[in-house]
């Protein structure tokens, strides 16, 4: 028997090499698996746990309603009903996912080809055109993660990224994103982005509105309707024409639906009132708690006002040397506040001059003067004498110089007569007998003990002068200014209880004050408030140098106060209460309903 022939050394040593290749490899492999382990280790020691996805931390959210119900202002991060795909319109996941992630329900998560192909836009325009982020990616990053460019964030975005896929199904997570994603002021979730800005659920959002909000995450603070309404329509007709593309609608039905794009006119800033409602609110819902405020205002005659103030300082006020200026409007039987414009633009210099500034008010607080004088036994038609005056160093002048010698009361408050009212002071029990009324009133701040304060020496604000004088229009019922009716929150709505409104003045002295203030306008130094066919009642209020220039008053049960002047106390040139701010009254009366 021929024995087998030895196997080749060229073979062996083949067999040999593989054998060595193969255990390099395993212990290779192995090394990898090792590094890696550790890589993942060290890039998850500091990841959030994604059991949170639903129960990201956020602030809580505060929505503002005018008294019409009307969204105009938000704080903190506002969110609404947590809506299922089949709660939505079809076309708004459509549109998501057409403007945002094509291949999303293709991918695994991570899209190479959406990958690439926004790099090579990119690099083709020298600039950073498109995002290469799925949905899915989105998620992980807005929920879990910050907006730090860094490779330890890319890596801890995947790991999250593929964990989403694996634990949630491709309709959970546009659920998730649609629910969570931030849609500009404030606005975190469609349905609350539908309700600020379009007023609706999402549940009911048509087509265009649908394609408005996909748009509206690549640049929340640009591309949203309050901020530029004409860069979300350019977007939400950009959303239209990708849904097209996709085969969603057609291209005649996006053009219709671009064509039909049109958003509400721009609410009024009302940005001093929301300030100071929120502030009020805070001692009326529980901390940490989400809260929509129903409010007095009105923002149909809020903008109206803005308007009307902006018109007088860039027009006559800035020829005239009036920077700033300020509007109240209030009711007097309840003192809910309907209007409050603290300034020339809420946006560029956010001082609630209406709440927070302090200034004399000169002629303006002689109503007050008067009121004391009729509760110590004087009536409208007795005489004070109107001549020259002088107390110590000070000898008080009227505003024109000249005098009238003896005149009635009702006729020296229609003329803003100064030497009367110091007189009429010095009958009525002197300043400190004034300033206790003006506390009655409301006004609480100090008042220089002299003979002075009948020429409005004291500082006051515009909304604390404008409440007193609603207690006079009101026959006598201390009211307190109000900026909230209810309040919603865990899903039941309480209304605020008012402050009692207890009777400080008797109610015929408060008429007889009424008919002199009337008189004012109708043959004194208010005539340029008067509005026809409707009775007008107020006083004018000028300060020394020009410096500060007012006038409040009533008119159809509502108290409208108006401020102008400086910021710095520099005075105006011949701007008196009889001028501009009786007019800017008037303006404002006329747009009352």
């Amino acid at each position: 028997m021929t024995p087998a022939p030895p196997i080749a050394p060229k073979l062996a040593r083949r067999r040999r090499l593989a054998w060595q290749a193969f255990r390099v490899g395993v212990i290779a492999a192995v090394w990898v698996a090792l590094v890696l382990a550790l890589v993942l280790v060290w890039f998850g020691r500091d990841l959030p746990r994604p059991e949170a996805a639903l129960d990201a931390v956020r602030r809580p959210g505060l929505t503002l309603q005018d008294r019409a119900g009307r969204t105009f202002a938000t704080f903190g991060d506002v969110v609404g009903d947590p809506l299922r795909l089949g709660d939505m319109p079809r076309f708004l996941p459509a549109a998501a996912v057409a403007v945002e992630d094509r291949r999303f329900y293709r991918h695994p998560g991570i899209d190479l080809i959406g990958v690439a192909r926004a790099a090579f836009v990119n690099l083709r325009a020298l600039r950073l055109v498109q995002g290469g982020s799925t949905i899915t990616q989105q998620v992980a990053k807005n929920l879990f993660l910050t907006n730090a460019r860094t490779f330890h964030r890319k890596v801890q975005e995947f790991m999250l990224t593929l964990w989403l896929e694996h634990t949630f199904s491709k309709a959970e997570i546009l659920e998730i994103w649609l629910n969570r994603v931030y849609l500009g002021s404030g606005a975190w979730g469609v349905d609350a982005a539908a309700r600020m800005y379009f007023g609706v659920s999402a549940r009911k959002l048509n087509l265009w509105q649908c394609a408005v909000l996909a748009g509206v995450p690549r640049a929340p603070s640009r591309l949203n309707p309050r901020n530029d309404p004409a860069a979300a329509a350019a977007r939400g007709r950009e959303v239209l024409a990708a849904m097209a593309d996709t085969g969603v609608i057609s291209k005649a039905e996006a053009d219709t639906a671009g064509a039909q794009i049109a958003f509400s006119p721009r609410p009024a800033t009302a940005g001093w009132f929301a300030d100071w409602a929120a502030d009020a609110s805070q001692a009326l819902i529980s901390p940490g708690a989400d809260a929509v405020l129903h409010t007095t205002l009105d923002t149909r005659l809020q903008a109206a006002v803005e308007t009307r103030l902006a018109a007088t300082l860039d027009g006559p006020g800035a020829a005239a040397g009036v920077g700033q200026g300020a509007v109240v409007a209030l009711d007097a039987a309840t003192g809910a506040v309907r209007v409050m414009v603290g300034g020339r633009d809420w946006r560029t210099s956010p001082y609630n001059r209406a709440t927070s500034a302090r200034r004399q008010p000169g002629s303006a607080f002689k109503p007050i003067v008067w009121l004391t004088a009729l509760e110590h036994g004087l009536r409208p038609d007795d005489t004070v004498l109107d001549a020259p005056l002088r107390i110590g160093t000070w000898s008080p002048q009227n505003f024109d110089g000249s005098f009238h010698g003896t005149v009635t009361l009702e006729d020296a408050l229609a003329q803003s007569l100064n030497t009367a009212a110091v007189r009429i002071m010095q009958q009525a029990g002197g300043p400190r007998a004034v300033a206790a009324v003006a506390r009655r009133l409301g006004i609480m701040g100090s008042l220089p003990d002299d003979l002075s304060l009948a020429l409005g020496t004291g500082e006051v604000g515009l909304l604390e002068l404008s409440t007193a004088y609603a207690t006079l229009f009101n026959g006598g019922r201390l009211v307190v200014p109000q900026a909230i009716d209810a309040i919603e929150a865990d899903r039941r709505t309480v209304r605020v209880p008012r402050p009692a409104q207890d009777r400080v003045v008797d109610p015929d002295l408060a008429a007889m004050m009424v008919r002199m203030m009337a008189v004012v306008v109708s043959r004194g130094s208010g005539r340029a408030a008067a509005v026809p066919g409707k009775l007008v009642a107020g006083k004018t209020g000028t300060t020394q140098d020009y410096r500060d220039a007012w006038f409040v008053g009533a008119v159809g049960g509502t108290v409208i106060g108006v401020w102008l002047g400086n910021d710095d106390g520099r005075p105006m040139k011949g701007v008196s209460g009889s001028g501009l701010p009786a007019r800017l009254f008037r303006e404002v009366a006329i747009e009352l309903r």
